[in-house]
């Protein structure tokens, strides 16, 4: 079964994150640069949320907010699920299932050392299964 860190090290350790005080427009003109569903929001050096494009849509657009004027702090969501690199793929699959989530920051001793979302795991199965094919495929074919 492939783990986290494995996954992280083809993937890279790579994580985007803003303050607390920076503004909704700010988190999702790095994640617009970047190409992402979600910063994680950094404060003391820990983790203090996770800002996605879902709290976007629910917190600042359906409420009328304005991305330049709003704090990252005010719209965040704070209770954040954190995974450790020695979970599986199957693992952090069934906590996002289960709390609704695509986005899950890797922690380590409390340092943050990566995020997985919802993609780079399905990635990982499918190549999984792709390789367990082509093992099927030569075994039957002698």
């Amino acid at each position: 079964m492939t783990t986290v860190q494995q996954l992280l090290d083809k993937k890279g350790h790579e994580v985007l994150s803003v303050h607390p005080d920076d503004t909704v427009f700010d988190a999702i003109k790095t994640m617009a640069e970047n190409d992402v569903g979600s910063v994680v929001v950094i404060e003391d050096d820990k983790p203090a949320g996770i800002f996605t494009e879902r709290q976007y849509a629910r917190n600042v657009i359906l409420k009328g907010r304005s991305s330049p004027t709003t704090s990252v702090r005010d719209v965040m969501e704070k209770r954040v699920i954190c995974v450790h690199p020695r979970q599986t793929v199957e693992e952090c699959m069934a906590v996002m299932t289960d709390k609704r989530i695509r986005h899950l920051p890797v922690l380590e001793r409390k340092k943050l050392v990566g995020i997985v979302s919802i993609g780079d795991l399905v990635k990982s199965k499918i190549a999984d299964q792709e390789f367990t094919i082509e093992r099927l495929v030569e075994y039957v074919r002698g």
